[in-house]
């Protein structure tokens, strides 16, 4: 358990991806600073479970990751009272999908916001802790979409493309201070959104939904094959591991082939 005793924060992390790397964090020894929407008594729930079922301190903060002064707030609070910030992990983001004459510009702002802006304020209060105590490992949850593009999602791709490049100049600028910074480019991954996805294309097609899920993994992977947020926090793990201390500015595809074809 090379976390033990170590402070994550991950954004974005009360369900999906963002969970599934709090979870593996946590079941790694780390405490862990929450991040993201939902119902506060099913959170403050899901903060006890995790923090009984592998002894670690998890706490919940609310920051509205749209406003800068939250952002860094976020940092700030999680230093503060789980005692330092060891790990980052800058997951949280939204979506929508429009053509570009259409995109309502509210939408390329927020997105924007999230999605791009976020991780860095974020990375920006959160580098010079790490360089004072010379460890850290920032990880920036990018996407396919940080490499490639698909028409209708010009927000969504420009801020992951921009998430990719900022992990570079990060990774660029921290080398020898003991800090690495990577991104993580998944493909289609298996979240309780996507599930309900296609569970409605199912019931709009009037298909299963095995039917429907090879064909929404078809249209971009060669392997039809979902990514589970539990192979993500897996690689997040690995990341902050020894094994990986020389793996920075990297983005790492986690995508079925996605980016290979």
């Amino acid at each position: 358990m090379v976390l033990a005793g170590k402070v994550a924060l991950v954004t974005g992390s009360t369900s999906g991806i963002g969970l599934g790397i709090a979870r593996a964090l946590a079941a790694d020894g780390a405490n862990v600073m929450m991040n993201g929407f939902g119902d506060p008594d099913d959170i403050a729930r899901l903060c006890d479970e995790l923090g009984a079922e592998f002894g670690v301190r998890v706490e919940y903060d609310a920051a509205d990751l749209m406003d800068p002064n939250e952002v860094r707030r976020l940092v700030d609070r999680t230093r503060e009272q789980l005692g330092s910030i060891d790990v980052l992990v800058n997951n949280a983001g939204i979506q929508h999908v429009d053509t570009i004459d259409a995109f309502p510009t509210e939408k390329w702002d927020a997105i924007i916001a999230l999605n791009l802006s976020a991780a860095f304020h974020a990375m920006k209060t959160a580098i010079p802790y790490m360089k004072s105590q010379g460890w850290g490992r920032i990880i920036n949850v990018a996407s396919a979409h940080g490499l490639v593009a698909s028409p209708g999602k010009v927000a969504y791709v420009a801020a992951k493309h921009g998430l990719v490049g900022a992990t570079k100049v990060a990774a660029l600028e921290v080398a020898n201070d003991g800090i690495t910074v990577n991104a993580i480019c998944p493909g289609w991954v298996l979240t309780p959104l996507v599930e309900k996805q296609l569970e409605d294309r199912a019931r709009q097609a009037g298909t299963s939904v095995d039917i429907e899920t090879e064909a929404l993994l078809a249209e971009k992977q060669p392997m039809l094959k979902f990514t589970s947020p539990e192979s993500i926090g897996a690689m997040v793990v690995f990341l902050c591991s020894e094994a990986a201390t020389t793996i920075t500015g990297s983005p790492l595809s986690i995508d079925g082939g996605w980016v290979a074809q």
